[in-house]
């Protein structure tokens, strides 16, 4: 027992001769290079504000041409004549509106606007016919054009009615880039069109 703690204390005196007295210092500052030295204070700079002169506003006259529906279903040959019903606003041609586009195709797409009830149309690019007979369902289905450069009228020929009059449809017009040129809904009598134009630049 008596060499046990004897080799304990032996154990911590040698213990205690190799510990570092660092932490006892104190630690002295490094004295600066040049005690007379200076600092200048810097003027922010003057804030000047920038002259804003607005540009001309040069308006670009819109190469769409303004189509008169009037005008466009006047063509009896190609359009079926309005017919003055009472009540009944869907007898009649209608104008989709007119967009210009850079794209050289696009892609329509239709689809029964309302519940699925037989509506069937024809499709005519420029007069020629390129969609015989659609039968319009749920989903919707297309097709892809090439575009000529200037006027490319698209018509929509309401075939029947379905089981619930009109002809409805929602339709989405895309370029080149899938981008919606045009989106809405027609409302057409059987013989009766929906016209939509697009002007390639």
């Amino acid at each position: 027992m008596k060499k046990i703690l004897f080799f304990v204390i032996v154990l911590c005196m040698s213990l205690n001769g190799y510990a570092q007295d660092e932490f006892g210092k104190k630690v002295e500052p490094i004295p600066a290079k040049n005690k007379n030295l200076k600092i200048k204070k810097v003027k922010p700079p003057k804030e000047v504000l920038p002259k804003i002169t607005p540009p001309d506003v040069v308006k670009k006259p819109d190469s769409v041409p303004q189509f008169n529906p009037e005008d466009l279903f006047k063509d009896y040959t190609l359009y079926k004549k309005e017919e003055n019903s009472k009540g009944i606003f869907y007898r009649r041609n209608q104008y989709l509106g007119s967009f210009k586009t850079k794209s050289f195709t696009s892609t329509i797409r239709y689809r029964d606007a309302a519940f699925v009830d037989g509506d069937k149309i024809k499709v005519y690019l420029n007069g020629k016919i390129i969609e015989p007979e659609v039968v319009l369902d749920g989903e919707f289905k297309g097709f892809k054009i090439s575009l000529e450069k200037g006027i490319n009228r698209i018509d929509f020929e309401a075939l029947n009615e379905g089981f619930a009059s009109p002809n409805t449809a929602e339709f989405q017009v895309y370029d080149d880039k899938g981008v919606v040129i045009s989106a809405s809904q027609w409302n057409v009598g059987t013989g009766y069109k929906a016209t939509i134009i697009l002007v390639k630049e």
